[in-house]
C-alpha cells in the first residue's frame, strides 16, 4: 500500500483563485478581442473579491497549525496579511486600470501580473518552508520587474533592469542563507529549524551565518539599509500606479515573511538576531530621513521616506514576540494606506505620464484642486506621525513595543529620525498652500481614481482615531502557530 499525502487546497484557496483569475485575465482578451477595457478590470477585481472570501473563511479554522506536509501555516497572521495585501491588490489594478489607459499603453497583462504578484505575496505571508519562501519570493519579484518596465519610458526600462539585476543578487544571499540553515539543521522546515537550533551546541555557526544571509535577502525586499540602493530609481522609474501598488504591498509581504522566518525558525537565536535588526532599524531611518531632504522629485523623496519607514518596522521587530509583531503589523497597515494613497495623489497630479513629478509641480495645487491637495496633505502627515492619523498611532506602538524589551535608545533614535523627516513632508504642504500656482498645469479630474484614492484617506483618518477597530484582530493575529 502506498500512503499518498493529502493535499489539502482550501489553505492556499486565495492564492488558487488568484492564479486561476490571473489565467482567465490573459485569455479572455485573447479570445474576446472586442472587450472592454472595464471588463477585464471587472474581471481581475472580481478574482481579488474571490480571494479575499476565501481568505476569511480561514479565520476560525482549527486543527493542525501547517497544511500541504507543513509547507504552508494556517493562521490568523496568515489571514490579515492576505486581507491587507488583498486591499492593496484592487486599489492597484483600478490605479493602474487608470493609469495605462490616460497614457494610451494599455495591455491586459497588467493585470495578471498584479494577480500573479499578488499571489506571490500571499503565500510567502503563510509560508512555513523556507522553499516555499523562495518560490514565493521568486513570483512576486518577477512580475514586479515585468511591471516596472511595462511602460515605454527609458526610466521605466531602466528602473526595471536595475530592479532585476539587485533583485537576483538578494536572491541569491537568500538560497545561500537556505543552504546553511538546512546544513546546520538537516530541514527547511521552519518548526524544525527551530526544534534543532533549541538548546543545539553543534552547527550554530553554520546557523548564524545563515542568519546574516537570509536577513540580507528580506533587508533587500524591504529597502533597509544598505540594502536600499534599488529604490529611488525603481520608485521614480516605474510607472505611478506600479510604484503605489509595489512600494505598499512589498513591504507587507516583505515584513510578514521575516516576522515569519525570525520569530518562529530563528527564536532560538533571537539573543543573536536582535542586534543586528537593531542596527538595521537605526541606520534605515536615519540615512532614508536625511537623504530624503535633498530631494526635488516626489517620487525619490517618497522612496528614501519608504527607507526610513522600513527601520520603524523593524523598530518593532526587534521587540520579538507578540507585543512587537502587534506593532508591526498596525504600523504595516498604516503605511500601506498612507503611501498608497499618496502616489494615487501623485498619479492624478501628473495628470499624463511622468511630466510633473518636481516639487515645484505642487506650489498652489491648494487652489487648483483643494481635494487632491487635502488629500495629500492628509498622507504626509501620516508619514510624517502627526496626530490624528494612523502614521501616529502606528509610531506609538512600535516605539512602546522597542521601550517594553529595553531598545529605549532604538526609539529614541527613531523618534529624533522623526523629527527630522517632519521637514520635507511640511516642505510639500507649504508648496501646496502657501506658493503661487506656476503657469496653468491642469489635474486629473476622473472620478474613479478620486475615489480610489479617498479609500486609503478613510482608513488613515479611521485608524488614527480609532486603532481599536483592528486591534483585536491583531492581538489574534500576533500569536504564530507551528
Amino acid at each position: 500500500m502506498i500512503t499518498t499525502p493529502q493535499i489539502d487546497v482550501v489553505a492556499i484557496g486565495p492564492e488558487l483563485v488568484l492564479v486561476g483569475s490571473a489565467i482567465v485575465v490573459l485569455l479572455v482578451p485573447v479570445v474576446w478581442r472586442g472587450l472592454a477595457h472595464v471588463a477585464v478590470l471587472g474581471l481581475s477585481l472580481a478574482g481579488v473579491a474571490g480571494a479575499l472570501v476565501a481568505s476569511v473563511l480561514l479565520w476560525n479554522r482549527e486543527g493542525e497549525p501547517t497544511a500541504l506536509a507543513g509547507a504552508v501555516a494556517v493562521d490568523r497572521f496568515g489571514v490579515v496579511v492576505r486581507l491587507l495585501l488583498l486591499v492593496i491588490a484592487a486599489i492597484g489594478l483600478v490605479y493602474g486600470h487608470h493609469y495605462f489607459e490616460r497614457s494610451d499603453e494599455w495591455r491586459a497583462e497588467f493585470y495578471a501580473l498584479v494577480l500573479l504578484a499578488t499571489s506571490g505575496m500571499t503565500l510567502i505571508a503563510v509560508a512555513a518552508d523556507l522553499i516555499v519562501v523562495f518560490l514565493a519570493l521568486e513570483i512576486l519579484s518577477l512580475a514586479l520587474y515585468v511591471m516596472t518596465g511595462l511602460s515605454s519610458r527609458l526610466g521605466s526600462v531602466e528602473g526595471a533592469m536595475k530592479y532585476f539585476l539587485l533583485g537576483a543578487f538578494s536572491s541569491a544571499f537568500f538560497l545561500f542563507g537556505v543552504a546553511m540553515a538546512y546544513g546546520a539543521t538537516g530541514s527547511t522546515s521552519l518548526a524544525s529549524i527551530s526544534r534543532a537550533l533549541a538548546g543545539a551546541t553543534e552547527g550554530v555557526a553554520l546557523a548564524l551565518a545563515g542568519m546574516g544571509l537570509l536577513a540580507v535577502g528580506f533587508a533587500f525586499k524591504v529597502s533597509a539599509v544598505p540594502f536600499h540602493m534599488w529604490t529611488p530609481d525603481v520608485y521614480q522609474g516605474a510607472p505611478t500606479a506600479v510604484t503605489a501598488y509595489m512600494s505598499a504591498a512589498t513591504k507587507v509581504a516583505g515584513f510578514a515573511a521575516l516576522i515569519r522566518v525570525f520569530n518562529v525558525a530563528l527564536q532560538p537565536l533571537a539573543w543573536d538576531w536582535r542586534p543586528l535588526v537593531w542596527a538595521l532599524a537605526a541606520i534605515s531611518v536615519v540615512v532614508g530621513s536625511v537623504l530624503a531632504i535633498a530631494q526635488t522629485d516626489i517620487k525619490r523623496m517618497l522612496a528614501y521616506s519608504s527607507i526610513s519607514h522600513a527601520g520603524f518596522v523593524l523598530t518593532g521587530v526587534v521587540a520579538a514576540g507578540e507585543t512587537g509583531i502587534r506593532a508591526a503589523l498596525f504600523y504595516l497597515a498604516a503605511y500601506a494606506f498612507t503611501v498608497l494613497g499618496a502616489f494615487g495623489v501623485v498619479m492624478l497630479v501628473s495628470a499624463r505620464g511622468e511630466l510633473r513629478t518636481t516639487l515645484a509641480s505642487y506650489r498652489g495645487l491648494g487652489r487648483r484642486s483643494p481635494l487632491l491637495a487635502a488629500l495629500l496633505a492628509l498622507f504626509l502627515l501620516s508619514l510624517a506621525g502627526i496626530p490624528p492619523t494612523a502614521g501616529f498611532v502606528a509610531k506609538v506602538y512600535v516605539f512602546g513595543a522597542a521601550v517594553d524589551v529595553g531598545a529605549w535608545p532604538l526609539a529614541l533614535v527613531g523618534v529624533v529620525a522623526s523629527v527630522v523627516a517632519a521637514f520635507f513632508y511640511l516642505r510639500v504642504i507649504v508648496l501646496m498652500y502657501m506658493q503661487e500656482p506656476e503657469g496653468v498645469a491642469e489635474t486629473d479630474e476622473t472620478v474613479l481614481p478620486r475615489l480610489a484614492v479617498s479609500v486609503p484617506a478613510f482608513a488613515v483618518l479611521a485608524l488614527g482615531v480609532f486603532p481599536g477597530l483592528i486591534a483585536g484582530f491583531l492581538d489574534r493575529a500576533a500569536v504564530l502557530r507551528w
